[in-house]
């Protein structure tokens, strides 16, 4: 009896496991990523770095305390360059100040020119709420 006991009491410690197999595949998609977004808004030509030198012109030229005058940026990088011209007062919708503006891009052999009305909420960055091509 005592050897049962004792033999019961080793091997009771002892035991085999099996990898169980998921049941969902680890590459199920969680939404917690976000999708990678154009560089710029503006237009599908600008690179990144095109766009964050586009939009400190946008500010200058869009602020509703400037003078309402043209505003340029370029980037020898890539060639492109471009301006905004402010198209009207400043108003205000939806608790935000808008400004439409024109948008002048050119470089790598070709020119764009767009209309388009931005966007911000207090001392914020402008957002673009609509671009499209100037219409003759």
């Amino acid at each position: 009896m005592l050897v049962c006991v004792l033999l019961a009491g080793i091997t009771g410690g002892c035991a085999l496991s099996f990898p169980i197999m998921p049941l969902a595949s680890d590459d199920m998609p969680t939404g917690s990523v976000k999708p990678i977004a154009d560089p710029s808004p503006l237009s599908p030509r600008q690179t990144a770095e095109d766009w964050r030198r586009a939009r400190s012109a946008l500010a200058v030229a869009l602020d509703p305390v400037g003078n309402g005058s043209r505003a340029v940026w370029d980037n020898p990088a890539t060639g492109l360059s471009g301006s905004f011209t402010p198209a009207g007062a400043p108003y205000v919708k939806a608790d935000q100040v808008c400004r439409a503006f024109r948008a002048e891009l050119a470089g790598q052999g070709d020119a764009d020119t767009l209309d388009g009305v931005a966007c911000r909420v207090a001392a914020e960055e402008w957002v673009l709420k609509s671009v499209k091509p100037r219409e003759s």
